[in-house]
């Protein structure tokens, strides 16, 4: 693998760009001009032909909504026999339609599911890998100094596990701004997080509920088009979708706001109330 290509280049492609063992050169391309994140991290900046020109592996790190439509627009540049690393958040669905696409242009399509956040991991974080390359995907991960495991031979079997896993960490993170965010407005947030606190000791109700809203308001609209992924993954299951629906739009919503996080639950809820009033 002489050179590595990343199709997509946000908070996962920086981190795993600065912290991988090198194979060589490392190209990068995304919609959004992330030229000065690129250069930070060595990675050579191009458009999508010359970056995956010669690469024996791209790693495609889009938001949830986008996957399908890069792997279509990238195919045809893609080097005979290339992984093309799929680690977006999407349903078995999606990601078997983008197999097909990459298979077909002599590709090598790998389901991969991102399964922790990436910082402060980064490159080590744990990833989840399937399809019929997944056992040669795990080879290349691993030379890379990655931490890939093999759920199956069938692309969609890593996804699956990310997008029923976001149900309960998206929901919980959509729950706790509902219940907090309405505790705050009430002047009740001491009693309530002392209460769920006592009933849960083991978790740090205040730290994680400011995490929590910390997350959606950096985060929000990329975990919303990851959660209409969950709910199409719930659909193709012939389960019903509410919980993943509801966390859709409620991410989607706090995210929109553009609200800059302070340290602390308090300052992080009143900003997020202030900007919800206004």
């Amino acid at each position: 693998m002489q050179t590595l290509a990343f199709i997509g280049f946000g908070e996962a492609g920086q981190a795993f760009a600065g912290a991988l063992a090198r194979p060589g050169r490392v190209t990068g391309f995304d919609l959004r001009d992330r030229r000065a994140a690129m250069a930070a991290a060595d990675v050579e900046a191009s458009d999508r032909a010359m970056a995956l020109a010669g690469a024996g592996a791209a790693w495609c790190l889009v938001t949830a909504d986008q996957a399908e439509a890069a792997a279509r627009e990238c195919a045809a540049h893609l080097a005979p026999g290339a992984f093309w690393f799929d680690g977006n958040s999407c349903s078995p669905g999606t990601k078997a339609r983008a197999a097909a696409v990459i298979e077909a242009a002599g590709g090598r399509y790998v389901d991969v599911a991102i399964m922790a956040p990436v910082y402060p991991l980064r490159a080590a974080v744990p990833l989840l890998v399937a399809g019929p390359h997944a056992v040669a995907a795990e080879a290349a991960l691993t030379a890379l100094r990655m931490r890939p495991e093999v759920v199956g031979e069938q692309v969609g079997q890593a996804s699956t596990v990310k997008m029923l896993r976001s149900v309960m960490i998206k929901g919980i993170e959509a729950l706790t701004a509902e219940c907090l965010l309405a505790a705050r407005q009430a002047g009740v947030e001491g009693r309530v997080l002392a209460s769920l606190q006592k009933s849960d000791p083991g978790f740090d109700w205040t730290a994680r509920s400011a995490y929590n809203l910390e997350r959606m308001a950096a985060h929000g609209i990329r975990r919303a088009a990851e959660m209409r992924e969950v709910a199409r993954t719930l659909r193709e299951l012939e389960l019903p979708d509410r919980m993943a629906a509801a966390t859709a739009l409620w991410q989607d919503q706090l995210g929109a706001l553009g609200v800059a996080m302070e340290e602390g639950f308090e300052p992080r809820a009143d900003a997020l109330l202030a900007a919800l009033r206004a």
